[in-house]
């Protein structure tokens, strides 16, 4: 693809990241098929049917209940993902998630360089999932913020 269409889909992903309930971390994925056109979208949230009301307060119960955005975009995608591409914000998907995306076929990642507030949080995780995704030939390209051009 090119900048201007990753810019859209990363914006996307921002967006679909609001739809999150989470009171600290809101992150979204946006599966695009080789065509610019999206196969699916996820945010970070419980699994359906589960009352998340009082669970989103307790740390330990919320994280082991999360599914992220990025799975959430894998699990309810209806097709094949061999060679598509997943736009994510605020950052690279974490190593939980890592695998599950190289083994859905997923060709290539376009995410954001991490904030300062993110590093803290995620950095380790992160530098294992790009280990993982470039031993797998997966692509990993990251933007800066704002309307600076990308930095692989």
């Amino acid at each position: 693809m090119n900048e201007k269409w990753d810019r859209r889909f990363l914006e996307l992903a921002k967006h679909i990241s609001t739809w999150s309930k989470d009171p600290s971390t809101k992150c979204g994925a946006v599966v695009v098929r080789p065509n610019k056109t999206i196969a699916s979208v996820g945010y970070n949230g419980f699994p359906r049917g589960l009352d998340d009301d009082e669970r989103l307060n307790n740390r330990q119960e919320k994280l082991s209940l999360t599914i992220h955005a990025e799975m959430n975009a894998i699990l309810v995608a209806e097709e094949p993902l061999n060679g598509y591409t997943l736009y994510t914000y605020p950052f690279l998907p974490c190593n939980r998630c890592a695998p599950h995306i190289i083994q859905s076929g997923i060709s290539s990642i376009i995410s954001y360089h991490m904030s300062d507030y993110s590093k803290e949080t995620w950095w380790d995780s992160t530098n294992k999932s790009r280990e993982y995704f470039n031993e797998a030939w997966v692509s990993v390209v990251l933007y800066k913020r704002g309307k600076e051009k990308r930095n692989d």
